[in-house]
């Protein structure tokens, strides 16, 4: 069975007070019927740590690039899905990351975002994993 090893970020910042999270918006393509939004994430290549893909994707997919990351907050997930007649095996290894910085540049890879409050960011979400992990982060911070 294939697998595929991905990284990605919970991304927040702080606005009068509030947290706000950043969700990115993925077209429908190949791998995916339908749009969804989700987190910044994406492939671990060769040689790289998951948190160097973290930082990568994150600045490949967003533009930003003065993401902190939170000591102590590392959640994984695990999950299977069909592509092309077979069935592949992802493991995902999430990072929860602050930045200063509001605007977004998003790449073609995506067709919007939106920075929101915890309630409205767990509304947007699809997936349960990403829900959930969205609420762990919420926790820690």
């Amino acid at each position: 069975m294939p697998v595929e090893r991905c990284a990605g970020v919970i991304i927040f910042r702080k606005s009068e007070g509030k947290l706000f999270y950043l969700l990115l918006h993925y077209p429908r393509g190949s791998r995916r019927p339908k749009p969804y939004w989700d987190f910044p994430k994406g492939h671990i290549e060769k040689g790289e740590k998951p948190t160097m893909t973290a930082r990568r994707e994150t600045t490949e997919e967003t533009g930003l690039t003065d993401i902190s990351f939170i000591k102590g907050f590392e959640e994984k997930i695990k999950y299977f899905f069909e592509f092309k007649s077979k069935t592949i095996l992802k493991f995902v290894v999430f990072y929860l990351a602050e930045t200063k910085t509001k605007r977004v540049k998003i790449s073609k890879e995506h067709i919007g975002y939106k920075w929101l409050l915890f309630e409205k960011a767990l509304k947007q979400l699809k997936f349960q994993n990403a829900k959930a992990i969205l609420k762990k982060a919420d926790s820690f911070l």
